[in-house]
């Protein structure tokens, strides 16, 4: 999750550093707003791709947390079998 939310500062900060440029620079109005939709086309695509790769290293993450849970609930429910044999066996 670290390396998401770095991922994430990262765009951030080129959004951020990227506009500033552009408004700063001595173009006509008209150019400096293509340069504004292009760089806003390139960042919203940038956020996506981040997005998606959020979304499925949660995925993953909730799959293996599954599994394991499944796991643990089935070993547990072995050990209570065995305890209520061994119960069974001892009276």
């Amino acid at each position: 999750m670290s390396n998401t939310k770095t991922v994430l500062g990262f765009i951030a900060g080129a959004a951020v550093g990227a506009l500033a440029g552009i408004l700063l620079a001595p173009d006509k109005g008209t150019d400096t707003r293509k340069k504004i939709v292009g760089k806003a086309e390139g960042i919203t695509d940038s956020l996506k791709v981040a997005f998606n790769d959020f979304v499925e290293e949660l995925k993953e993450t909730y799959t293996v947390a599954k599994e394991d849970g499944e796991e643990i609930s089935s070993k547990l429910k072995t050990a209570n079998n065995s305890f209520q044999e061994d119960v069974k066996n001892t009276f």
